[in-house]
């Protein structure tokens, strides 16, 4: 005979599971460029819109946490947005081009061109970590999107210093 905690064991271990396999989900949801020759394609052809790419890995933990924002925010942003997942082991040419040595990283375009975005730390070209809400994302895409069609190539981020992950750079042989 089961007692109560056995049982309050199993429930835990179903809700674990179904937690991993809804992150999972997510990620299907969202379109993925698989070649570099996709990522191409992508930048050149995405118009009047913001272009995000998300570098990182799928069963990456804290890429299932970012990849649940994006595509619950997609949505509400396809008029102003478009996001594609990127996995860093399939197309290393673009991992190598903007230095993603830390995942997840999300890279903005507008119009075939890279913005960059201060949000005051070293790195203004990607964005590293994942976002603590989704109206952290909403809003740092808003404002890509309004500085871009003003002509700007770097805006700055919206969300608050605190909520952003800060990280030294190391430069090699300097």
């Amino acid at each position: 005979m089961q007692t109560i905690r056995d049982r309050l064991q199993g429930t835990v271990a179903v809700f674990r599971l179904q937690k991993r396999a809804n992150h999972l989900k997510m990620s299907f949801f969202l379109p993925k460029l698989q070649n570099k020759k996709a990522v191409d394609e992508a930048i050149k052809t995405t118009e009047d819109k913001v272009l995000v790419l998300r570098f990182g890995r799928e069963a990456d933990g804290v890429c299932m946490q970012l990849d649940d924002i994006l595509s619950k925010t997609s949505a509400d942003l396809a008029n102003m947005a478009s996001v594609y997942l990127v996995d860093v082991d399939k197309v290393s040419v673009y991992t190598d081009y903007f230095d993603v040595t830390l995942i997840p990283s999300t890279v903005f375009f507008f119009n075939g061109q890279h913005m960059k975005v201060d949000y005051g730390t070293p790195d203004h070209t990607k964005f590293i970590g994942t976002f603590k809400e989704k109206q952290d994302f909403i809003d740092l895409v808003e404002v890509i999107y309004r500085g871009a069609m003003r002509g700007k190539l770097v805006v700055s981020s919206p969300i608050d210093p605190k909520k952003i992950t800060h990280y030294e750079l190391v430069y090699q042989n300097i």
